[in-house]
């Protein structure tokens, strides 16, 4: 069984998560820590439970959802892997200028592993399924985890809610085909981990979000 662990990170409130499994194997996904607090809170619980992270994900390239991605690769050596479509994203210096229109300090590690369809994210004795869930961003990508059923959605859904799609590389129709021929054909008792917001399950956004309807 996996355990996953959610924090609460940065200004936007994304959601970073440390994924692990019996083996204390662990994948860290979207590492949004931006204060030194979250930096630290990330390592001291890795650190506390013993575990051994070896990929390091990304759903998107948006800044949010990568401003600790540094610490992880100093501490751990691990280099973030992102679909290709998003490579160009992930010059965070260049985008946070842009939308925050501020400095970002931290240097950014090169870009490990390009993501493509189906790739397969092994850790410990479970696997994650690289599903291509473009709209919010051109890469953006769900990681499926068939054997937990639980699937890590970054910003294409959230409970009750979806990802923006007018951000440059967006797109209202791609988004409509992640939601209802991707994540729209998972079991509906899968859990979703999202990248902003609290756990849902597709069963439950089939029913009620109007954006799954």
């Amino acid at each position: 069984m996996i355990e996953v662990r959610r924090m609460v990170c940065n200004m936007l409130q994304e959601n970073t998560y440390i994924v692990s499994d019996e083996t204390r194997e662990a994948v860290i996904i979207d590492c949004g820590a931006l204060y030194d607090e979250e930096r630290q809170a990330i390592v001291k619980y890795i650190d506390e439970h013993q575990l051994k992270p070896v990929r390091l994900l990304c759903t998107h390239g948006h800044f949010d959802h990568n401003f600790g991605i540094d610490t992880i690769f100093q501490t751990y050596g691990l280099k973030p892997e992102v679909a290709a479509e998003d490579e160009a994203l992930m010059d965070l210096k260049t985008q946070v200028a842009e939308f925050l229109g501020t400095g970002y300090e931290h240097d950014v590690p090169p870009i490990g592993r390009l993501l493509t369809k189906d790739d397969i994210v092994s850790f410990g004795s479970h696997q994650l399924t690289v599903l291509p869930t473009p709209g919010h961003t051109r890469g953006s990508v769900t990681f499926y985890c068939e054997a937990e059923e639980t699937a890590f959605t970054g910003d294409t859904l959230f409970h009750m809610s979806i990802g923006r799609t007018d951000f440059p590389g967006g797109s209202w129709m791609q988004m409509g085909n992640s939601l209802k021929n991707v994540l729209g054909r998972l079991p509906a008792t899968t859990k979703v981990y999202p990248g902003h917001g609290e756990p849902t399950t597709i069963g439950t956004e089939k029913q009620f979000n109007p954006y799954m309807r």
